[in-house]
């Protein structure tokens, strides 16, 4: 099922952004880059923000954030109350993101994971439903915010 991806990176994973992007097309996926796209330093909230405007303006079903361990990156996605990034690092933890969280983000670690565990771990999270049932009390708790 094709799937509208947007995904964004800092500078320490433009290079598994780029491989991503490519791979996500081949697979037959609407992938809006929102950047970074070279080596240059740049400041991670900047794309994490990026990347969560584009899933509550509704320009993205789902998205992948990366930067070298994934932290940072998820952090800032997660300041946008309609964006649920999951940090995950094996497919186990994307599964349960979408089944339990509902996660519409999956944010990955560059410096920790490698491509084809990366691909594994998207692969996962865009072929894994919510569960709803007891689960969506939960998440209605998350989008209502603190």
């Amino acid at each position: 099922m094709s799937r509208r991806i947007a995904i964004a990176s800092d500078h320490a994973a433009f290079v598994m952004k780029a491989e991503l992007v490519n791979w996500l097309r081949d697979n037959g996926h609407e992938v809006t880059d929102l950047g970074t796209n070279g080596p240059e330093s740049v400041d991670y909230p900047d794309y994490g923000y990026a990347l969560g405007k584009a899933i509550e303006e509704g320009s993205a079903e789902v998205g992948v954030a990366l930067c070298g361990s994934g932290i940072g990156i998820s952090i800032a996605v997660n300041r946008v109350t309609a964006a649920r990034c999951a940090l995950v690092s094996e497919p186990l933890s994307a599964s349960l993101a979408r089944q339990h969280n509902d996660a519409n983000v999956i944010a990955l670690g560059a410096r920790l994971i490698g491509n084809e565990m990366a691909k594994a771990c998207i692969t996962t999270f865009l072929e894994t439903d919510f569960l709803g049932d007891r689960h969506q009390r939960r998440v209605d708790k998350l989008s209502k915010g603190a």
